[in-house]
């Protein structure tokens, strides 16, 4: 059914939820899952706070390698392959030209993330996932279900 699974991460808990059912769909297909995650370049760029050693971009760059590196080792914990990719861009572009890259048959998403709001006036990188690519689509809800 599926090969290669896509789950991408914002380390929010809707996130985590989504990773698991990713993880229980590539144990039940025995899928490879590639968790990925977007950092999003902004205004802030190389900005450093006043006794900050890092810049704004390198800090949103580390927490991204701890929200993939988590769920890498979840998924590894369940003796799954797992691949791990973090971007720089426009999460919905990102995502979509990395699921052709490795050829993802299914992305798992949360039907939420940390940017609850933009939801409401942009819609949410899962929507944009959704519509604009050419990738099955699993939306987890706010209690764990598939929507």
């Amino acid at each position: 059914m599926y090969d290669r699974i896509l789950v991408p991460t914002d380390g929010s808990e809707y996130a985590e939820d989504a990773a698991e059912r990713a993880f229980d769909l590539a144990e039940t297909t025995d899928a490879a899952v590639h968790v990925v995650c977007v950092v999003e370049q902004g205004p802030l760029g190389s900005v450093r706070l006043p006794g900050d050693d890092a810049s704004a971009a390198d800090a949103f760059a580390e927490r991204a390698e701890e929200f993939v590196g988590r769920l890498a080792e979840r998924a590894r914990e369940r003796s799954l392959e797992v691949e791990t990719e973090i971007r720089e861009g426009v999460p919905v572009r990102e995502l979509l030209d990395y699921a052709d890259e490795v050829d993802a048959e299914v992305a798992v998403m949360g039907s939420r993330g940390r940017g609850e709001v933009s939801r409401m006036m942009l819609g949410s990188v899962t929507d944009g996932v959704a519509r604009e690519g050419d990738i099955d689509v699993l939306v987890v809800g706010e209690n764990g279900d598939a929507d």
